[in-house]
């Protein structure tokens, strides 16, 4: 049974969506060649995916500013390109059948976002759309996600929801705007290093349904 949420906020990568890892490798295999450095395969997976925090203490190692890492990413990654790299989870269906506001939430950048969402045909699913930046927030803070929830009249007046990610980011985002982290295990926590605790740990969006 769907639990008796008033609204849903969902993740993008990682959670409805995903990349082939040959792009990946690809991307970080050029972001490197920019800047200089040559990057191992697991440099690039950190790179790409953070793992709480991992990528900051990464690229302090390598003596990289990270702000010049993120231009020179977002220089590289085209927006066709990523989409066409990117694949749906069969069980992301579950998000376009539900009745009630649902809205997005996600650290991808709206440069990205927009044709991901057209690529898969997955735009009509969200009353909202939400891309993390410097001025908005990024999560675990609640700014972007207590943002969604305004868009979505769902605000601090007695609604229950909850946002649905696959990283210790989104569930403290969750937390920290007063509503249920619903973490979905895409990856080994092995990989991570860490487990991801939020309030209901799911491997599948059919364990919703």
């Amino acid at each position: 049974m769907v639990p008796d949420y008033d609204f849903w906020l969902l993740d993008l990568d990682g959670t409805l969506v995903d990349v082939e890892p040959a792009y990946v490798y690809e991307v970080m295999d050029e972001v490197g060649r920019r800047l200089g450095r040559e990057f191992t395969t697991r440099q690039a997976e950190l790179l790409w995916h953070g793992y709480g925090g991992q990528r900051d203490q990464l690229l302090d190692q390598l003596g990289i500013d990270p702000q010049r890492f993120w231009a020179t990413f977002h220089e590289v990654e085209d927006p066709i390109t990523r989409s066409e790299s990117t694949f749906l989870y069969e069980d992301a269906t579950f998000v376009g059948e539900l009745d009630r506001p649902t809205g997005l939430v996600t650290h991808c950048q709206n440069y990205l976002t927009g044709p991901v969402l057209e690529y898969h045909d997955i735009a009509d699913w969200f009353d909202t759309v939400i891309c993390c930046t410097d001025d908005v927030g990024w999560k675990p803070d609640p700014a972007p996600v207590e943002e969604a929830m305004g868009n979505l009249d769902v605000g601090q007046n007695g609604h229950a929801g909850a946002l649905v990610g696959d990283s210790a980011e989104d569930i403290g985002a969750a937390r920290n705007a007063g509503i249920d982290g619903i973490h979905v295990q895409r990856y080994d926590p092995h990989e991570r290093g860490f487990v991801v605790w939020g309030d209901r740990h799911i491997r599948s969006f059919d364990e919703l349904a």
